[in-house]
């Protein structure tokens, strides 16, 4: 919470102060409270559905479905360029994202034909992003609208923004039995620690495990 954070900040700072001008740490008898960890929100199989149902709009529609299909941060959907799509390999790349990490990406089957028609629609139009608003290039805003309004239209309350559907995506891989470490580079993580904080939120694996006394 926000008084706990505001602590550990006081005693860092007095921490620096004291280091810097005695060479002591007057602070290190002081047990320091634990930040609390917030578990991503995440919308389960049937609100992704309903999600992208809500949407009438076909582009605003495939864009939401990238990010969800294949697990993209907003700005790697929003740089995403029309020759990083291989479609005869039926694989896409990822160039310098988050932590400078390339990564290579499987192109949905489910999505192949509409993703094809958008490039060939780019090309015409000497376009060199696969995603453009009517103002030049696309901005995490305008998706963060998208996803407000598809929301709102498939009556989630939750509270969700795009980042909600790559917190989604590797949920579901794990409830489906995806390795974690696959997840990793799915996702590009540098550290699996930051892929482990999907395990706290896959309560669909727990009710999986049965008791051994079921199996006495």
């Amino acid at each position: 919470d926000k008084a706990s954070i505001s602590t550990i900040m006081f005693l860092s700072a007095i921490k620096y102060a004291y280091l810097n001008i005695l060479g002591v740490d007057i602070t290190a008898g002081i047990k320091r409270p634990k930040k609390e960890k917030k578990i991503p929100e995440v919308l389960n199989k049937g609100e992704i559905k309903l999600l992208l149902d809500a949407l009438a709009n076909k582009k605003s529609k495939l864009m939401l479905s990238m990010i969800y299909a294949c697990g993209f941060r907003v700005s790697e959907l929003i740089n995403l360029k029309i020759y990083d799509l291989d479609f005869e390999n039926k694989t896409g790349h990822i160039k310098q994202a988050k932590g400078k990490k390339d990564r290579i990406f499987n192109i949905p089957e489910f999505l192949f034909a509409d993703l094809k028609e958008q490039v060939e629609k780019k090309k015409q139009q000497n376009q060199e992003y696969l995603f453009t608003s009517k103002n030049g290039r696309l901005t995490s805003r305008n998706i963060q609208k998208i996803m407000k309004i598809g929301a709102k239209n498939a009556g989630i309350k939750k509270s969700v923004h795009p980042h909600t559907l790559r917190h989604s995506f590797a949920t579901h891989l794990l409830e489906d039995g995806v390795d974690i470490r696959h997840i990793q580079e799915l996702l590009g993580h540098t550290d699996l620690s930051t892929t482990q904080q999907y395990t706290h939120v896959s309560r669909e694996q727990l009710k999986k495990i049965k008791s051994p006394i079921d199996t006495l």
